[in-house]
């Protein structure tokens, strides 16, 4: 049975639906040289369904980003360079992504601790958050912050992951901060509180290249806005874990298929993004 087939966001979206109706999503990402990893977020975000979407990039990514992603709006940090300050009404959002290409700067580490301290004390349970790449390493740098992220996705890598955890099992982990924990591999595992982990089975080695990470945070972004705005009118309900099984199944799908068309090594994440509408449909 296809995954896609259990999220009616995806599959039977109603003729007089509006864009409201399928999720506001931020994406906190980018810093002075790395504006591509923001991009590729934001295209695959949009790419796997959210409503609407908002990008907070430092100012000199503004241009970067109303070019390469027009059909995504822009908040502008009151940095040249990195993130620094919070995008304003937070209340806007159903779902919030930070970590690509975000640097780990003194003052992106502060904002940071604001953002997750906010999220925490005044959005707990209503703006659910994914966070990746940067933001992983900043809170490896400061293990004291991980009780703010209580109920977020975690999307590691092997490194990423030892950085924060050491070698503890996954499992435990998960359990111990109320985590959802895609721990990235050959085989992607995704564990949840209290929860029998979900193995993935999609995906090539032509996927361990740049920007790949980038597209899975963008894909969790899209699917957790939809799973937070979609119930608001269809009596449903979606867990972390599952929303975060799917972005993992749809990102592997989609390279496989681009991995069929354009051959392993050729592969690059844009393609992934590309290939995406053919597994959704």
């Amino acid at each position: 049975m296809n995954p896609v087939d259990d999220f009616p966001f995806l599959t039977n979206r109603a003729p007089e639906s509006h864009k409201g109706d399928y999720g506001h999503a931020l994406l906190i990402a980018g810093s002075y040289g790395k504006m591509g990893a923001a991009v590729l977020a934001a295209r695959a975000c949009l790419r796997a369904g959210a409503g609407l979407l908002t990008v907070h990039v430092p100012r000199r990514g503004v241009d970067i980003m109303q070019v390469a992603v027009p059909e995504a709006m822009v908040s502008v940090d009151d940095d040249d360079c990195c993130f620094s300050s919070l995008p304003a009404n937070l209340e806007r959002y159903d779902a919030v992504a930070v970590g690509p290409g975000l640097g780990t700067d003194d003052r992106t580490a502060n904002a940071l601790h604001v953002l997750l301290q906010t999220l925490q004390e005044e959005y707990a349970g209503r703006v659910r958050l994914l966070l990746d790449a940067d933001a992983l390493n900043l809170l490896a740098q400061h293990p004291e912050w991980l009780h703010l992220a209580g109920g977020a996705i975690f999307t590691p890598h092997v490194k990423e992951y030892q950085r924060l955890f050491a070698d503890a099992d996954p499992q435990t982990m998960a359990d111990l901060h109320d985590l959802v924990i895609v721990k990235k591999a050959h085989h992607t595992t995704v564990y949840a509180p209290k929860a029998v982990p979900c193995v993935n089975g999609t995906g090539n080695a032509g996927m361990a290249t740049a920007g790949s990470g980038d597209v899975l945070t963008g894909i969790g972004l899209g699917l957790l806005a939809q799973s937070v705005a979609y119930p608001r009118r269809h009596p449903s309900h979606f867990s972390v874990q599952s929303v975060a099984a799917l972005a993992v199944y749809l990102h592997g799908a989609a390279g496989d298929k681009a991995a069929e068309r354009l051959s392993q090594p050729s592969l690059m994440a844009s393609d992934i993004i590309e290939s995406l509408p053919q597994c959704i449909r």
